[in-house]
């Protein structure tokens, strides 16, 4: 059997305080109810991944962003599908987070303790690298 293979797009998205944001998935999701994510999503047939990403930032939390560059890649299998998660950093617009319906929460997490949350399976080893990493806070 031939792998299908799908990209997702998501975004650590890191406040002057090098705090990241991260949602919690509605009891309503498909898949991970309950586990904290990054905000994201799939990157539609045609479309480009940046501005994929800044459509589901946008509505999954009601910011804008300023993509700052590539924080990594995450992947899974779930049968026969292959999902790739190109993992932008990005700066969100000032403003309060609006939740869509697919998240029943935030929070802004200090950097070092991303690896201590809950977070969904296919991004854990990618938060605690993430985690050990030392680069500046976006002004």
């Amino acid at each position: 059997m031939n792998p299908s293979f799908h990209l997702s797009v998501k975004a650590v998205l890191r406040d002057t305080a090098d705090r990241v944001l991260l949602l919690r998935r509605g009891a309503r999701s498909k898949a991970n109810a309950g586990k904290w994510d990054f905000p994201g999503g799939k990157v539609a047939a045609g479309e480009a991944f940046d501005i994929a990403l800044r459509r589901e930032v946008l509505e999954e939390t009601g910011l804008e962003i300023t993509l700052a560059g590539v924080a990594g890649v995450a992947e899974t299998r779930i049968g026969a599908v292959h999902r790739i998660f190109l993992i932008l950093e990005a700066k969100p617009s000032e403003g309060a987070v609006r939740l869509s319906e697919e998240h029943d929460a935030y929070a802004w997490v200090a950097r070092a303790d991303l690896p201590n949350q809950d977070l969904v399976r296919h991004f854990r080893v990618f938060a605690r690298e993430y985690a050990a990493l030392k680069t500046a806070a976006p002004e």
